[in-house]
């Protein structure tokens, strides 16, 4: 599988982003992590989406590690300072599915604490349901599981048909007007960073149009099957959605009414918070999760 490698000086002195770089290989592809805090700690995956990378859980990392938690946030592959397959065929739903597993299973990731955004839920949420027993509890914020069954409603239709026809992708401009609070131009920069050209978003471009919206989708199986899990999912589930996000708004009562584990915990709606909402509120949802953990 032919793919890039953004060159490490692109990563050089990002504002807020000076984390000792991780790396493992996974189908010939090296991916990217960072892993704060103590390495005996049980781990919270914090798993991001479309397009951003690790660098959008930043604000949340110190608060995790400095509680004495292990924070693990991995660069997809096609994003951040993982590989970039250069054909865009090769991104499927289910290579991504298999690329985390196979991270958490090479770093034999236990008692997880799941936190999970985007795209971020979109695979973790699936990975938890077919290796439950790695997991304790998870965090879902502004994500969903769909399997094509249900409307994805006119604002993701709208962005996926403008990420499949814009000319040029523009990946820090894309974060920022998908947060409420407005950016230094140098983090819209830094989620640039990954990406020198067009070629190294291919990941970026096929991302959007995975998501199942379609019955007969190929993903719409495998996610159904996840359900089933999640529909008896006991453990500990908790929904933090903001409140300025017009493609998963009203997506957390879809989760809380389906999920067992969701009943009794602490749901909470992020007040100014827009779709990367780690970006808006970054240190509110580090101090949610890990209180999250003191009380489960």
């Amino acid at each position: 599988m032919e793919a890039l490698r953004t060159p490490d000086e692109r990563f050089a002195n990002l504002p807020g982003y000076g984390f000792e770089p991780h790396y493992i290989e996974v189908d010939g592809l090296r991916m990217h992590y960072i892993d704060e805090g103590p390495r005996d700690a049980a781990p919270v995956l914090l798993l991001h989406g479309e397009p951003s990378w690790s660098y959008l859980y930043r604000k949340m990392i110190p608060i995790i590690s400095a509680a004495g938690h292990r924070a693990i946030a991995p660069d997809i592959i096609g994003f951040g300072r993982s590989d970039k397959p250069v054909n865009r065929d090769d991104y499927t739903y289910q290579r991504h599915v298999d690329w985390m597993t196979a991270f958490v299973e090479q770093l034999d990731l236990q008692d997880i604490t799941l936190f999970c955004q985007d795209w971020g839920g979109l695979i973790g949420l699936r990975i938890a349901a077919e290796h439950p027993d790695r997991f304790a509890r998870i965090v879902a914020a502004n994500t969903m599981l769909p399997t094509g069954d249900n409307p994805p409603g006119e604002a993701f239709l709208r962005w996926q048909k403008f990420s499949q026809t814009v000319p040029v992708l523009e990946i820090g401009r894309l974060i920022q007007g998908a947060t409420v609070s407005t950016l230094p131009d140098d983090v819209v920069a830094a989620y640039d960073a990954p990406f020198p050209d067009d070629t190294y978003k291919e990941g970026a471009r096929k991302f959007p149009a995975l998501v199942p919206t379609s019955p007969d989708d190929p993903a719409a199986p495998p996610n159904r099957k996840a359900w089933e899990v999640l529909e008896a999912w006991e453990k500990p589930f908790l929904t933090a959605f903001s409140d300025s996000d017009p493609v998963t708004g009203g997506g957390d009562r879809v989760l809380q009414a389906r999920i067992p584990g969701t009943k009794g915990q602490p749901h909470t709606t992020i007040v100014g918070g827009g779709h990367f909402l780690q970006e808006d509120k970054g240190e509110e949802l580090g101090r949610i999760v890990v209180d999250f953990i003191a009380a489960t």
